[in-house]
């Protein structure tokens, strides 16, 4: 079976079945969009559109390291009349450029043009696109499979740049080419403890590319980007493939995702499958008071950052991208309450509470956190010992290094140098560890921060006390 679904832009309605993934799949899709300093011209934001791109299938057939379709595949445990929703969504690049009026009614092409005090530059927008499928029932997908057509046909936009005294002084063009694409629906039952359904969805870009030039600049416009997918099931639930139950382990070892990273969402009936890694039920900070395009970045941070912009450079951003300007604004009116949460934040309570000690009436003391040497009553860094060639090695010992696992490439500027004991420390393997602070002027600092490095005991050399006090 197949359709044509129309094309629209995106829009998130109160009852759409997506809705408890809106948050983190609008960070998926506008992730690395427009960078710090949020100015076209920053380093940053010459090498764009780096996640979930799918170039058109003749492109990828001349670079192989280019792809034109995403496969997901996923696991239901379906209820009687159990139903699939799915909903692929991407960013549509298009080129804006810049002209400027001759005052006669005649405009030219600029690389920039100022009004108002705004700097508007050439730059490549995205339009946000949403390709929804009609929901099918899986017993009927697992009969016959769904194809999707869908398409956008391009053109040619201008909107005026008007100053204040309604003036115009120039106008943003901007230009899309036509993307054409499908996604592709199966389903069908595999081994397992009950049903148990794979449900296989894939997404490919099949507009047409005859082009010379083989830049992968040349094709973006043509180019679905950060596309994900997302699929939804009524009167049933999504098995985890990070952490499948033992009785679903085969059916979720055979699932082949490629360019995919599906992850539960909401009560196990969303997936969310992502071209970025992510894990089961991701959330974003409710600190955050809006997205700054960048998640491996700290928002307090990145705020921070965003005051120290001179009034050039604001003027740039604000005329690079609304979304950019948009972070000003937001930035600029920040109130105290909300640095105060992007300053810091207690997830849990319990991790609040001194070790040892509990809510009240509870029944047992509040287990320490895991990582605290605490963690363990029997083992203690501070205290413990090792003998090493016969010697005892301790807290105070003075050691000589000779490392040679070669962790770190540092390691060679260690060798032969003396060191200081400041624990002995097992891993969750069970492996002795020792813990040292370089003897040199640096070291006191660090010990104070509990800054040291570890080696294996057969890279330690104890010293004798002669060797130590020389």
């Amino acid at each position: 079976m197949s359709g044509k679904i129309a094309g629209q832009a995106g829009k998130w309605g109160s009852v759409d079945r997506f809705d408890r993934a809106r948050a983190i799949a609008e960070a998926v899709l506008y992730e690395g969009y427009v960078l710090y300093p949020y100015r076209a011209s920053s380093a940053k934001n010459q090498l764009r559109w780096q996640f979930g791109v799918l170039v058109p299938w003749a492109f990828s057939e001349s670079d192989s390291s280019e792809r034109s379709a995403v496969c997901t595949e996923c696991l239901v445990r379906p209820e009687v009349e159990a139903v699939l929703r799915v909903r692929a969504r991407f960013l549509q690049v298009q080129h804006r450029f810049v002209e400027a009026s001759d005052g006669l009614g005649e405009f030219a092409r600029v690389d920039q043009l100022e009004v108002d005090g705004t700097r508007y530059v050439t730059w490549d927008e995205a339009i946000d696109r949403v390709v929804d499928l009609p929901p099918r029932r899986l017993e009927r997908l697992a009969q016959r499979g769904y194809v999707a057509t869908f398409g956008w046909s391009g053109g040619t936009e201008a909107e005026p740049l008007r100053r204040a005294d309604g003036v115009i002084g120039g106008r943003l063009v901007r230009r899309s080419e036509p993307v054409q694409g499908r996604v592709i629906v199966t389903a069908n039952e595999v081994d397992g403890d009950g049903p148990l359904v794979k449900v296989t969805v894939t997404v490919e870009n099949t507009t047409a590319w005859a082009g010379t030039n083989a830049r992968r600049e040349s094709v973006m416009d043509r180019s679905l980007v950060a596309v994900h997918t997302m699929l939804a099931v009524d009167k049933g639930r999504f098995v985890s493939l990070l952490d499948p139950p033992a009785d679903a382990r085969d059916a979720a070892g055979s699932c082949q995702n490629d360019g995919a990273f599906p992850v539960l969402v909401g009560d196990d009936d969303i997936i969310l499958s992502s071209p970025i890694i992510l894990y089961d039920h991701p959330e974003v900070a409710p600190e955050s008071p809006g997205d700054l395009y960048d998640g491996t970045e700290i928002d307090e941070i990145l705020a921070l950052r965003v005051l120290t912009l001179t009034e050039e450079e604001r003027s740039e951003a604000r005329g690079t991208d609304p979304r950019a300007a948009a972070i000003i604004d937001r930035v600029d009116g920040f109130a105290p309450e909300t640095w105060d949460r992007l300053h810091g934040a207690v997830r849990s309570s319990d991790m609040a509470r001194p070790l040892g000690t509990g809510p009240a009436g509870a029944e047992a003391p509040l287990a320490v956190p895991w990582w605290g040497p605490e963690a363990d009553a029997s083992f203690d860094p501070w205290e413990s010992s090792l003998v090493i060639a016969g010697t005892k090695v301790s807290k105070g010992s003075r050691v000589r290094l000779h490392p040679s696992h070669r962790a770190d490439a540092q390691d060679l500027f260690l060798d032969s140098l003396t060191a200081t004991v400041a624990g002995i420390f097992t891993d969750v393997d069970g492996a002795e560890h020792v813990a040292v602070s370089i003897d040199d002027a640096g070291s006191e600092e660090l010990s104070w921060q509990g800054r040291y490095l570890f080696f294996y005991p057969d890279e330690v050399e104890p010293l004798s006390r002669q060797d130590a006090s020389g």
